[in-house]
């Protein structure tokens, strides 16, 4: 490593022009732009520790709305500048594109390489006071709005080594906000102290007394153990090494779910859209579980076309490389764009993840299960993409042939019932308004959609028969400007079987046509379980309650008692007839109807403590002959 001094400073000048178009150089000024100043300097103090001569580095935020970045590192160099005839750290504050990280010999990778630099911060800040920790003495430095107050002067002595910047944001660039918000710091810290396990972060915030300190000995392979919040079914593994100038860190795990978390960076600086380091990594990944899946499945399985998207499902991975010079998409350092990168990256990871595939069987036949359930599960959800994919349901010909169809084609005035078999569809045609109702029967119960598999689902005539009916899709391919009925109604018998075939529709139509009933299109019909005829004239009765309620009016008029009124004949119906139907619905839980009979019978049974009753209950069951008791 080549000395740290002023000639190592080099200087593209234009300071000028980022306050005049700050969007440029920190991406934008709201809350992210904000946030980027802290990340530059903090940024300058990782360069420092990725060189080996940093290895704390401590970040407060105070009541009056700056930011104080202290580090351990070598401090700024203070010499003259060799051109600029100026001290060197006044030239890296001033001068945009001045820092030793433009000196490849002083900074071999550079994370604060947004072309920016300290003196971005500096020109976009209200105040910003500089104290240096170098050759013995401290040496500190104000500034307004990127402008020097003064020289940089010596103001004591010290032994320790370092730099220290406070900067206010000035609040007529950053209009939306000059508050830091300390839970964005606080997770980029996170990261940058798993990214670089040698060095430790020490975060205040003095505004709520808030005090953290990140240090993480296990680097990015403990990254991806923290990440995870499913159930593993591989151990995390690291990977790291150097593919000429670039150097390549990648951790990962797999678990149990269906999910992928993955996170970039380049020279510590997160990469959120990927780019080609992320690209390489992917490649490598695929080509070798495809590799490995070819080699080792069985006879059914060993064809199966693996795609990168299959080998996402359960990963979590970090891919991190140091790279001398890169080159990004974007001003937000979003991509990294730098083509030579990629290929590097997949052959160091290909040959290293075969390696660990080969040498790890059992965890290497557990992702290979995963990676060949993922692309099952991609094949199926592909033919029933192409399943429910069909002509214009709205032409005639497409029409499902047991659809008794109304004449109307305007949605908003048409119904269609939904009726249980064959039989029932007679009926309702004999019945219906043939101008604005359609009839469609359903054979039998439909599928259980809650169960089955969608290609499964897609496959059954009466669903099929039923999404072509209504012309909607479902789904994803859900369009409501094709559905061709504004009322749906479900009519089924009003028995056991009915209700049944009533909660399969229903559960079929929120699972997959949710926006129907939301749009309160669909509605259950209530035909009467009972009919009362008599002569000519006929009685609907919806239920047993209804039958019990009709009985009761019709049939107290026939019953002639000498101590007991009408009213209190009618009383003692309900009264009856209640008690039944409780019979009844203790019959359909295997409960002992005797038992309930004998404590009706016996009231003053039911009066004793609950010691008592349980006794004589107890010999009452024995007495009846059942031994549930023992």
């Amino acid at each position: 490593m080549a000395e740290y001094g002023a000639s190592n400073i080099k200087v593209l000048k234009g300071l000028e022009a980022v306050r005049k178009r700050p969007g440029m150089y920190i991406g934008d000024t709201s809350t992210k732009g904000l946030h980027h100043l802290v990340y530059e300097v903090v940024d300058n103090s990782i360069d420092e520790a990725m060189a080996g001569y940093c290895d704390t580095i401590k970040v407060t935020l105070t009541k009056a709305g700056s930011a104080i970045i202290e580090d351990n590192g070598r401090g700024i160099p203070v010499a003259e500048h060799p051109t600029e005839k100026i001290s060197a750290a006044t030239v890296v504050l001033t001068v945009l594109h001045a820092g030793g990280k433009f000196d490849k010999d002083t900074y071999k990778v550079s994370g604060g390489l947004h072309g920016v630099g300290v003196s971005v911060v500096n020109a976009l800040s209200k105040n910003l006071h500089l104290t240096i920790f170098r050759d013995g003495n401290i040496h500190e430095q104000d500034f307004e709005m990127g402008i020097p107050q003064g020289p940089l002067e010596i103001t004591g002595t010290t032994r320790k080594t370092g730099t220290k910047i406070e900067f206010w944001p000035d609040d007529s660039i950053f209009t939306e906000s000059v508050a830091f918000q300390k839970e964005i710091l606080m997770k980029r810290f996170r990261e940058l102290c798993y990214l670089n396990p040698r060095i430790t972060i020490e975060f205040k915030d003095e505004r709520d007394g808030t005090k953290e300190k990140y240090h993480f000995e296990g680097g990015i392979k403990q990254f991806v153990e923290d990440m995870n919040t499913k159930n593993p079914i591989s151990n995390a593994q690291f990977f790291q090494g150097k593919a000429d100038d670039i150097e390549i860190d990648i951790a990962l795990m797999y678990n149990d779910s269906d999910s992928e978390k993955t996170l970039s960076f380049v020279n510590n600086i997160k990469t959120p859209e990927g780019g080609t380091h992320e690209a390489g990594f992917r490649a490598g990944l695929t080509r070798s579980l495809s590799s490995y899946i070819a080699k080792n499945a069985n006879a059914k399985e060993k064809n199966t076309k693996i795609t990168g998207d299959d080998c996402k499902e359960g990963l979590v991975a970090i891919v991190s490389v140091r790279v001398p010079e890169p080159q990004f998409e974007g001003q937000t350092k979003g991509k990294l764009g730098s083509s030579y990168v990629r290929p590097l990256v997949q052959k160091f990871f290909t040959e290293q993840f075969n390696k660990y595939l080969e040498e790890n069987p059992i965890e290497a036949k557990a992702i290979m299960a995963q990676v060949l359930l993922a692309a099952k599960g991609r094949d199926a959800a592909k033919r029933a993409r192409d399943l429910v994919k069909r002509k214009d349901s709205m032409s005639v010909g497409t029409l499902p042939g047991k659809l008794a169809d109304c004449q109307s084609k305007d949605p908003e005035i048409s119904e269609i019932y939904l009726v249980e078999g064959d039989s029932a569809g007679g009926s309702a045609k004999q019945g219906r308004d043939r101008v604005f109702q359609a009839i469609l029967p359903l054979k039998g119960k439909i599928l259980n959609v809650e169960k089955a598999r969608l290609e499964k689902i897609l496959k059954s005539d009466e669903i099929k028969n039923m999404i072509t009916a209504l012309g909607c899709g479902i789904g994803d391919e859900f369009d409501e400007t094709k559905l061709r009925y504004h009322k749906i109604i479900i009519m089924t018998d009003a028995d056991v079987d009915g209700s049944h075939i009533q909660t399969l529709l229903m559960t079929f139509f929120f699972r997959f046509l949710r926006p129907i009933i939301e749009k309160g299109y669909l509605y259950l019909a209530q035909p009467p379980l009972y009919r009362y005829k008599k002569g000519k004239n006929e009685t609907y009765l919806k239920d047993d309650k209804a039958l019990n309620d009709f009985l009761i009016e019709n049939g107290i008029d026939a019953i002639e008692s000498e101590t007991m009124g009408r009213n209190d004949l009618i009383d003692l119906f309900k009264l009856v007839a209640y008690y039944r139907m409780t019979l009844k619905e203790i019959e359909k839980r295997f409960a002992l109807v005797e038992v309930l009979r004998y404590m009706i019978e016996n009231p003053d049974v039911v009066g004793t403590d609950n010691t008592t009753l349980a006794a004589t209950l107890e010999k009452y069951i024995a007495d009846l002959g059942y031994n549930i008791l023992n």
